[in-house]
């Protein structure tokens, strides 16, 4: 069941059979239905999660409504940046779109073995700074891109998304509203 997990692990970084063993300490996987949270608001994110199976949506609440952040399908890594580093409350909030299948990687297992450990070290800075790097690619499409370009990369890049989640969270993930999305929709038709 691990070995999916791995395999996406050793894209970041290479490990020996020991170290995984230590690193499988502190993993937990969960079934999470469709429509419950990974991680809900106001909840310290302690761990790193990693959908085996399934889709899952990030998003908060401005202004009372809803602000779809990022999607997150199999074999792709989802987390709260400032609640894991800050140890604080989270505003995110993870709900799965679809039943799914989360490896849970503790925090303590991922940073406390990066202290003793080179090849975990390493796993652990590129891990956070691929998800860096796509925040600040999301920020820059929203910034430099027009609205249709954010799409079309969508559709490109992710066109999973399109089959998988309503119109309003697409829209809301592209900073958009929905009657813009569906002119943006009907004019690439």
């Amino acid at each position: 069941m691990l070995d999916n997990y791995f395999n996406k692990l050793k894209e970041f970084s290479l490990f020996s059979q020991a170290e995984k063993d230590n690193l499988t300490k502190y993993i937990t996987i969960k079934k999470v239905q469709k429509g419950n949270y990974i991680l809900n608001s106001g909840e310290v994110c302690n761990h790193i999660y990693f959908l085996n199976q399934g889709f899952a949506r990030q998003y908060y609440y401005k202004n009372g409504k809803e602000v779809t952040e990022w999607f997150a399908g199999k074999n792709e890594f989802c987390f709260s940046i400032e609640s894991y580093f800050k140890d604080s409350p989270s505003k995110l909030l993870i709900e799965t779109i679809e039943d799914s299948e989360v490896i849970y990687l503790h925090k303590e297992g991922l940073l406390g073995l990066s202290k003793s450990n080179i090849e975990i070290g390493q796993l652990a800075i590129k891990m956070f700074a691929k998800s860096l790097v796509l925040s600040q690619q999301r920020m820059e499409s929203i910034l430099f891109q027009s609205a249709k370009d954010r799409y079309v990369n969508l559709l490109e890049r992710q066109p999973e998304i399109i089959q998988k989640v309503p119109l309003s969270y697409i829209a809301s993930f592209l900073g958009i509203t929905q009657e813009t999305l569906s002119r943006i929709r009907a004019k690439l038709n």
